[in-house]
């Protein structure tokens, strides 16, 4: 009776992995395109933080660095992207469109070692010049999309939105290493703060696909008979008030019809915690929800304090509010995604235990402490260094957990 009730599950998962290519001798860690990437973006994101901190903190210097600031920025920002959307796709895409091949084995080491390269060549940008580190990071934000354009393809465009979002970014990266080879006069900064707005927009619709699977795989498991369904119109209105701010933001800086603009970014991607509002039972009080909502509170808090601030005429406290965006929003996005399909792509059941509320919480604390910066300035210096430090913290809290599921086959003994 046993077999037969796990039967259909385990036909269910196989049904992702119909067409996983048949490549002798390929490790467990090279078995799927999350692996390798997560297994190597935890330590990255460590050390980078860290080091950050100790650098903008007056701790540490770094010689080879000129611009430590577009460093940090760039790099959380397109160093990270990069890693998340190869991981989100070629984990996604297989699931989404019958007939897609996964990317295993040489062919991902490949794509990996390219994403490797990227990140040296911006480490020492000042060194090996732009234009090594523009054609390492744009191939590889190239080679993605090239891989993702069954999304851009697909006669019911079920998914498109994904691959046009990934192109705009594309250009935009373009165009900041054409201002930071002097060939475009636009300030790399002013193009960088234009990037956020395009990666939380594609954070934002890719999160709802995570939620509806994550979501409705822990109601399955909890037995709740209801079903989540993460609704277009409100991320579509998170996403067009986001593009506006950022536009506004780019153009016009000073105009005071920005600050009003944060608001309404903060209100609409903070309605999106609507969805989790089911019609006939509570799920407010599970977990993964409350971990997955405390994405969008922290992204609207970035938006409406960014709105507060500039309509205050405090324009200074602007950047760091925008921390509960990049440091708060942005971070747990891509831990929370890491943890969910750490879980669930290695053929384990979405479990939250002391580790996950641990990881979820100090990511908030770090976020608290970085961003509310302007109320605390007299102990600026040492906000900037513990936030980076402890913002850090989950992430090693990942390796002790994670890393053993990802160098090893899947549990329930599905290839992938």
């Amino acid at each position: 009776m046993k077999h037969e009730e796990e039967k259909p599950q385990i036909l269910h998962a196989t049904n992702h992995y119909l067409y996983y290519p048949d490549e002798e001798g390929v490790p467990s860690y090279l078995a799927y395109g999350f692996r390798p990437i997560f297994l190597l973006l935890a330590p990255y994101l460590v050390i980078s933080m860290i080091l950050w901190g100790f650098v903008w903190s007056g701790v540490l210097n770094i010689p080879f660095m000129d611009n430590i600031l577009i460093w940090h920025v760039y790099e959380m920002l397109f160093g990270i992207l990069t890693a998340g959307i190869l991981a989100f796709l070629t984990t996604g895409l297989p699931e989404l469109f019958p007939g897609f091949v996964p990317l295993i084995g040489k062919k991902l080491r490949n794509v990996v070692i390219l994403w490797v390269l990227g990140r040296v060549s911006f480490w020492f940008i000042d060194v090996t010049g732009v234009y090594v580190a523009a054609f390492f990071n744009l191939a590889m934000l190239g080679y993605l999309i090239w891989f993702a354009r069954p999304a851009v393809l697909d006669k019911l465009q079920r998914h498109a939105s994904l691959g046009y979002t990934m192109v705009a970014i594309f250009i935009i990266e373009a165009w900041f290493f054409a201002a930071m080879a002097g060939l475009a006069q636009t300030d790399p900064m002013d193009i960088l703060k234009l990037a956020l707005g395009s990666h939380i927009i594609l954070i934002l619709l890719a999160l709802r696909r995570v939620n509806m699977e994550a979501v409705n795989e822990l109601m399955e498991d909890k037995g709740i008979d209801d079903v989540y369904v993460s609704r277009p119109p409100l991320t579509n209105l998170a996403v067009f008030t986001i593009g506006l701010f950022s536009i506004v933001e780019f153009l016009y800086p000073a105009n005071s019809a920005l600050g009003w603009l944060g608001l309404a970014a903060g209100a609409s991607v903070l309605a999106i915690t609507n969805d989790y509002i089911l019609k006939d039972k509570f799920i407010l009080n599970q977990p993964y929800v409350i971990y997955l909502s405390l994405i969008y509170v922290l992204i609207a808090a970035g938006y409406a304090l960014m709105g507060w601030a500039i309509l205050d005429n405090k324009i200074e406290n602007v950047s760091h509010f925008r921390h509960f965006i990049t440091s708060g929003g942005y971070g747990l996005a891509y831990l929370m995604v890491m943890i969910i399909i750490g879980w669930i792509h290695t053929g384990r059941h979405l479990t939250s235990n002391i580790y996950t509320h641990l990881m979820v919480g100090l990511i908030v604390i770090a976020t608290l402490m970085r961003g509310l910066i302007p109320f605390f300035e007299q102990h600026a210096q040492t906000l900037y260094l513990l936030s980076s430090i402890i913002w850090a913290v989950p992430f090693i809290i990942y390796a002790k957990v994670f890393f053993g599921f990802l160098m090893a086959p899947r549990a329930d003994g599905i290839k992938g």
